[in-house]
């Protein structure tokens, strides 16, 4: 009716909330989840998922960094789904999550969008806060993405480190010593993102590509306040909508 996108239904439990900040002359709605368990141990499993309705405009973000325990055995498990119908756009960026030494998460991300629909995708991670003099030996991190636009395939990424993390990190063909890193991921099936823009506002330690009507970006940072300071350059150069004011805060 006014162009503004609205709530259809809304379930939550557990641990989960969401909670919509009043944006004054927006029409993107703006949703923030909310972990009331304060982070993730192990055995816990999170279950999230949203569904973009035809026009609709929605951005979602996170209260704060994700934060992941030790964990003696079992890993904590996160699935996130993302319907995206015609004509609607999501940006899907929760704020960095970080592992601590000894922490195991183990999630998945699933997308599945229309042609003609538009999303901007991030995650971030920090290996220990280097300010708090904290290091990361041991755990295990695991990231699937799958994402499809019209049923077909445009992107699968897995991510893997096991046992001795920072042995692997150190390695020069993995993330040469640094301790944070974020993918991006951007719909561009005609073409017209500001590739060079992005590439120079990465700078060293990050790169982007166009590869089946996707934009796939990588940044490498030697800690997460560094990762900070050239991604969200890089996401407000991308974003259609402002960034969340909780990625400011």
């Amino acid at each position: 009716m006014d162009g503004a996108t609205r709530i259809d239904r809304l379930h939550q439990a557990g641990c989960l909330k969401l909670r919509f900040p009043r944006l004054l002359a927006s029409p993107t709605r703006e949703a923030v989840i909310v972990n009331t368990a304060g982070g993730l141990a192990g055995g816990d499993e999170l279950d999230q998922s949203f569904e973009i309705a035809e026009g609709a405009a929605l951005t979602v973000t996170t209260q704060a960094c994700e934060r992941v325990y030790r964990s003696l055995d079992v890993a904590a498990e996160v699935s996130t789904r993302l319907r995206i119908a015609p004509g609607a756009r999501l940006a899907y960026l929760p704020q960095e999550t970080i592992l601590f030494d000894g922490g195991r998460i183990d999630r998945r991300l699933d997308v599945d969008a229309a042609a003609g629909s538009g999303f901007l995708l991030c995650e971030s991670v920090i290996l220990g806060r280097t300010a708090m003099g904290e290091s990361v030996c041991e755990g295990l991190l695991r990231d699937r993405w799958r994402v499809r636009i019209d049923g077909r395939l445009v992107f699968a990424d897995e991510l893997r480190f096991a046992g001795e993390i920072a042995r692997h990190v150190a390695q020069r063909a993995s993330l040469n010593g640094g301790r944070a890193f974020a993918t991006i991921l951007l719909a561009d099936l005609e073409g017209t993102a500001p590739l060079g823009a992005l590439r120079d506002t990465l700078g060293e330690g990050g790169g982007a590509s166009r590869v089946g009507g996707v934009v796939v970006a990588r940044l490498v940072a030697s800690d997460g306040l560094g990762l900070r300071r050239r991604l969200v350059p890089a996401l407000s150069l991308l974003a259609q909508d402002a960034l969340p004011r909780l990625w400011s805060s």
